[in-house]
């Protein structure tokens, strides 16, 4: 009784959920497959079922007082476990879900059914687990109704089966692909052909569709009729095509941005274009219409209400030859930049039709399109009647809007001021006066293009509002120029007058530092007075250094240059420089292969590095990144630089970019000015980066900032490559004389010619102290003197540049005269190139730079008495 009591709740529930027929039973796959199982609702029937289990309990709790009731109990006991079990079973698995019951329904599977696509799910081996009926009407079904798999419907088809072999590999690897076939069914009664796009793309895998992972989504379409409207397309371009060709008329089409898109054979041949090449190469207006006409050709359908204009241009032949035409253009308008241009070339014998007086005008006409600067007739609103390609260029190139108007263009420009000197202008021509003051304006995003307008009288009106000629000249380039000539001539100036005050200051630094080393020889480091030494000497040796930046900023500084490779000096640097620029700023080098060689003074050229760097580390006062690179520029891009007055030539380009704040304009136009700083006071002395300017130009290079407020600065150095010489002095000959004169001591006859008396008076002191003998002059005349009057022989001239009577390079011309091996230093603030050239190429001589110590005086003089 138990076992047929258990068998029958089995039997009703697996019967009610039809549980048991859909595992036992198979899916047709021409019908949504009933995956994944639908699990058991338990609604009303649940309830019922725990009420009768509940009875059941209490029935049990009554017979356990009856000991004669001991079989029913356990045969109670044991249907109830089996149930509990059965029930926690389906729960588990998900075939049973305690919830409200309501009806199955396929809702994708009837939306599938409706669409005009073929769709088709398989699995990993190739089982179909669902087909639409679209999908079965293009594939074909088998005898029992079932859709038949893509192999068995393209059967004996070789292009069908090449494409369904790469979708089934794209279908391995887990991508979507598309592919258009064409194929014939043999079992069709027509022959004709059909075309089938076929698609594959991996189903999604989703948690609750277990069995669906690794599945394929197939999608099936029949496109012949699609390819039967593109043929018939096709078929009345190729018509119309062939009806111009048989009138002799070229024909163009062409994108908005110029970029043409179309040529037939009538206008190849008349270009001498091979039709195929022409097709196949990306050819722009610019290359077929010469003379700026396609600038003129955008301008004119731009104004043209109608769209459609007729003009003059002239081709540009495949042989570099130009040929005069007459075209007809019509531009087709859509939504953005997408705008498309049709051009006719109109044969000779429809040119040649209509007035002579048009023929005869033709000449002026060419002229006028070919002229350099912009031509245009206006009316007296200011509307532009008609212009040649190069008023075009000029204003629609540099972005302008309103050209058809002159003065919406100035009026766009923001500049009300000149847009009343125009239209003035336009009166004043009206009137009858012959010419009115030229205007410039400012055009462009950033206003960097300058434009100089003229006007003029029509001579020979062809339209009745046409009342004056405007005449425009591209002036940019010119105002640049006048305003670095400006810059150049203000900073030269500038330059000049730093040089006078550093020469001077560097005599009164030369006492003070002077007279320091003297004290200090006489004092112990233990006496009172020894410190305050000490601190006038190191306040002038910080003035010779500010002196020293003024110097390098009139580029009147002495350089010591050297051979040097600019990837081994910035990796020597590297070390001092991440030391100066801190954690917070990732230094990173990057170095050009094969760099070529600069002459440079190592010290300066240091400086300018060092200068950079810090100044981007202000820049950057949160950190950031400063790169620093290097490579060679050819002399053929060096001519890129040309506007920006850099000779042609081969340098070693030096960047310095940080990703600091940047700088406005206003700052960039004066960055390079002596004392001109944005640090607070006390800060910066505002010579950092007059130092550089004036040692980069001083070396022969060049120096352009380039600067994006909220990017950051770049500094571009170009240096200029030097091929080096064969080593002149070798290394031991170098540590043979840096032996020598570390004793700085020595004997013989020194004459000191130097009109300052505090530099002099300092001088004749530290040499007689190292035990020299020395005989004193206040000029150059003075000091022939004394030596046309010594007996003895003098050994070494020490003598200042600058002087009353006669300068140093005079004196020593005259007395090489008498003693050509008279050994000579000179010693001055400015440096040695200024006086060469006063002096005789192979003339021989020292120099030594004002302010020295004692010890550089006397160690130079023992190394010339040495040679």
């Amino acid at each position: 009784m138990p076992v047929r009591v258990i068998a029958t709740v089995l039997q009703t529930l697996l019967g009610q959920n039809q549980l048991w027929s859909r595992l036992m039973n198979g899916t047709d796959a021409s019908h949504p497959a009933p995956t994944p199982r639908e699990p058991l609702l338990l609604g009303g029937a649940m309830n019922a079922l725990l009420a009768v289990i509940a009875a059941c309990g209490l029935g049990a709790l009554l017979l356990m007082t009856q000991r004669s009731a001991e079989p029913v109990l356990l045969t109670v006991l044991a249907l109830l476990g089996v149930l509990g079990v059965f029930l926690l079973f389906g729960l588990a698995t998900g075939h049973i879900r305690v919830g409200e019951q309501r009806d199955a329904f396929d809702f994708s599977a009837a939306a599938t059914e409706q669409v005009h696509h073929g769709l088709m799910i398989t699995r990993r081996d190739g089982e179909i687990l669902f087909a639409n009926a679209a999908y079965i009407a293009i594939a074909g079904s088998d005898p029992g109704g079932t859709a038949r798999p893509l192999e068995a419907a393209f059967a004996g088809d070789p292009q069908a089966a090449e494409c369904l072999f790469r979708l089934l590999r794209a279908a391995e690897r887990g991508e979507s692909r598309y592919e258009e076939l064409r194929v014939r069914d043999p079992e069709a009664r027509s022959r004709a052909a059909r075309w089938l796009r076929l698609g594959v793309q991996p189903m999604p895998t989703l948690a609750q569709h277990v069995e669906m992972s690794g599945s394929t989504l197939w999608t099936l379409d029949d496109i012949t009729s699609e390819r039967a409207r593109e043929a018939e397309a096709v078929r009345g371009l190729e018509t119309t095509l062939a009806l111009y060709e048989n009138t002799g008329v070229g024909l163009m089409t062409a994108s908005g941005d110029g970029r043409i898109t179309g040529i037939n054979d009538a206008l190849a041949a008349k270009l001498g274009f091979d039709l195929e090449s022409a097709r196949s190469r990306e050819l722009g207006l610019g290359d077929v219409i010469a003379n700026s006409g396609a600038a003129q050709l955008r301008a004119e359908l731009q104004r043209a209400d109608a769209g459609v204009v007729r003009l003059e241009l002239d081709l540009l032949r495949e042989d570099g030859v130009s040929q005069s035409v007459d075209a007809i253009a019509r531009i087709e308008r859509t939504p953005g930049n997408a705008d498309n241009i049709a051009l006719l070339v109109l044969p000779t014998s429809v040119r040649s039709h209509g007035a002579d007086a048009a023929t005869i005008d033709m000449p002026s006409t060419r002229a006028l399109q070919a002229a350099p600067f912009g031509i245009a007739t206006l009316a007296s609103n200011g509307r532009v009647i008609s212009s040649n390609a190069a008023y075009a260029r000029m204003f629609l190139d540099a972005g302008s809007t309103g050209a058809d108007n002159i003065l919406s263009l100035i009026a766009a420009a923001g500049d009300a001021e000149t847009r009343k000197q125009m239209e003035t202008g336009l009166a004043d021509i009206t009137s009858g006066k012959s010419s009115v003051t030229p205007i410039e304006i400012s055009i462009g995003p950033d206003k960097q293009f300058t434009r100089r307008l003229y006007l003029g009288p029509v001579m020979q009106p062809g339209r009745d509002d046409e009342v004056a000629m405007l005449y425009v000249l591209d002036a940019t380039e010119q105002k640049a120029l006048e305003l670095k000539y400006a810059q150049s001539t203000k900073m030269e100036a500038v330059g000049k007058l730093a040089g006078g005050i550093a020469h001077d200051f560097n005599n009164v630094l030369t006492a003070i530092i002077g007279f320091s080393d003297l004290l200090l020889q006489t004092h112990r480091p233990t006496d009172a007075a020894y410190k305050d030494i000490m601190n006038i000497k190191q306040n002038a040796n910080r003035a010779a250094g500010l002196v020293r930046q003024l110097l390098a900023f009139s580029r009147r500084q002495t350089l010591m240059p050297e051979t040097m490779e600019l990837g081994e000096v910035l990796t020597d640097l590297s070390v001092l420089l991440n030391r100066l620029i801190g954690e917070k700023v990732d230094l990173k080098i990057v170095s050009g292969r094969d760099l070529w060689f600069v002459k440079a003074d190592r010290t300066q050229f240091d400086q300018v590095i060092i200068n950079l760097a810090v100044n981007a580390k202000d820049a950057m006062p949160d950190g950031g990144k400063l790169v620093v690179r290097t490579r060679n520029i050819t002399e053929r891009e060096s001519l890129k630089l040309r506007t920006q007055g850099v000779t042609a030539g081969e340098y070693v380009l030096v960047e310095v970019e940080d990703s600091g704040t940047g700088m406005p304009p206003e700052i960039m136009a004066k960055i390079f000015e002596p004392f001109f700083s944005t640090k607070e006071v006390g800060k910066g002395t505002g010579l950092g980066l007059s130092t550089v300017y004036g040692i980069v130009k001083q070396t022969g290079g060049y120096i352009f900032p380039e600067s994006t407020v909220g990017k950051g600065t770049t500094f571009r150095v170009y240096l200029p490559r030097h091929i080096p010489a064969p080593v002149s002095e070798a290394p031991a000959a170098k540590e043979a004389k840096k032996e020598r004169s570390r004793d700085l001591t020595g004997t013989g006859r020194v004459l000191l010619v130097e009109d300052e008396d505090s530099v002099r008076a300092f001088a004749v002191r530290a040499l007689q102290r190292q035990g020299y003998e020395v005989l004193e002059a206040t000029t150059g005349v003075e000091a022939l003197e004394i030596v046309a009057a010594q007996v003895k022989e003098i050994d070494i001239v020490i003598s200042d540049v600058v002087m009353p009577e006669m300068d140093g390079p005079t004196m020593l011309n005259e007395l090489r005269k008498t003693r050509p091996d008279l050994k000579v230093i000179f010693v001055s603030g400015y440096p040695d190139d200024r006086f060469k050239t006063s002096l005789d190429p192979d003339a021989q001589f020292a120099f030594l730079p004002k302010p020295f110590t004692l010890p550089q005086l006397a160690e130079k003089v023992k190394e010339e008495l040495a040679r």
